[in-house]
């Protein structure tokens, strides 16, 4: 049998363009590949690793790197632009957001509490009041055997040793949002110590820890500790967390449900910017972390990558916060929030 050069070029070329036809949708996903790089908050960190992962089963040509360097970290980050998204639970103040020059829209993305966390032998229940937890971080309580501790735990076999106290080496949101309570719920802790992601702690025996993993392998490993913790980094490392007495009067552990009745009656601002300090049901020691993006990004193909990722997170993503222990953004706020996304990231 034989084959005319017209029938080879006609076979030929038919491969070709078959194979570019297979091929051309392969290709458009490595054309149009995105990486986005943010960084800022520790608290939310487990969640926006796994929404990295998961986000790639809908959108594979976005690649997500996110580094938790605290929420401090995150505005200094968005602010000299060297970050495509940042993170923060502490939401940024007006003066911050007038030094971004490219703008910025605050994404909330998900709630959670903080947990008290403490590393005492022998004791299973810690329970402390709105006047007894204050007065420890503001250093008027050293010692475990302290009258106002024994006060809230009848019948608990406290050491008489020093209060080994754990806090932050870093600016950071859930030391924020930590100070954010006590500040309002002792004059002495405002006025002493007061609201701050890098407050300048006057405590004896201080250990600082870097992020909230740092804080976390700190207690664990240093008996007569306590500290605070975003939750999911408690439960993770096995860490006795104790019951604060909240505004009611009941002294509540911290969990997924207490966090969502805590946050239950949040309303959110234009701005989407909130600060809980003393909420009047649930866990009382509750914060929302937010994501950071600019209005105007250099190309068009990261906005889009921008305006995808935010997108997946608001309405895909938040089925993954209650398996860390985060609450969900509620329905109506994410569809304002995506609104205003939409239309503004150019």
């Amino acid at each position: 049998m034989t084959f005319s050069t017209t029938t080879l070029y006609r076979a030929f070329t038919t491969s070709v363009v078959a194979s570019a036809v297979a091929l051309s949708p392969i290709l458009s996903a490595v054309a149009q590949a995105e990486t986005l790089n943010g960084a800022g908050a520790t608290f939310p960190a487990p969640l926006y690793e796994r929404y990295a992962r998961e986000v790639r089963k809908k959108h594979p040509e976005l690649k997500i790197n996110y580094q938790g360097i605290g929420s401090s970290g995150g505005i200094r980050q968005i602010t000299a632009g060297t970050v495509d998204f940042g993170g923060s639970d502490a939401a940024m103040t007006d003066a911050q957001i007038a030094q971004v020059k490219r703008g910025v829209i605050l994404v909330p993305t998900a709630g959670g509490a903080v947990s008290v966390v403490y590393n005492l032998p022998g004791v299973s229940n810690l329970r402390l009041s709105r006047a007894t937890l204050p007065a420890i971080f503001s250093g008027q309580i050293t010692n475990w055997s302290d009258a106002k501790i024994k006060a809230d735990n009848p019948g608990v076999n406290l050491p008489n040793q020093p209060i080994k106290f754990v806090v932050r080496a870093d600016g950071s949101g859930t030391t924020f949002i930590f100070t954010n309570h006590l500040s309002n719920i002792s004059g002495y802790f405002r006025g002493r110590v007061g609201t701050s992601t890098t407050p300048k702690w006057t405590l004896p025996n201080v250990l600082r820890g870097k992020g909230n993993p740092g804080v976390a392998g700190l207690v664990a490993r240093t008996p007569g500790s306590i500290g605070y913790v975003e939750y999911a980094f408690a439960t993770k490392n096995n860490l006795r967390s104790a019951q604060i007495q909240n505004k009611a009067g009941e002294f509540v552990s911290p969990s997924l449900q207490t966090a969502n009745a805590a946050l239950s009656s949040v309303r959110f601002p234009d701005n989407y910017r909130v600060f809980v300090g003393d909420p009047a049901q649930g866990y009382p020691i509750v914060g929302l972390t937010w994501m950071m993006v600019y209005k105007q990004y250099p190309t068009a193909a990261k906005a889009d990558a921008i305006r995808k990722w935010i997108n997946w997170v608001l309405k895909d993503g938040q089925q993954y916060n209650d398996d860390l222990n985060y609450t969900r953004i509620p329905s109506d706020v994410t569809n304002r929030v995506l609104q205003t996304v939409n239309s503004s990231v150019k």
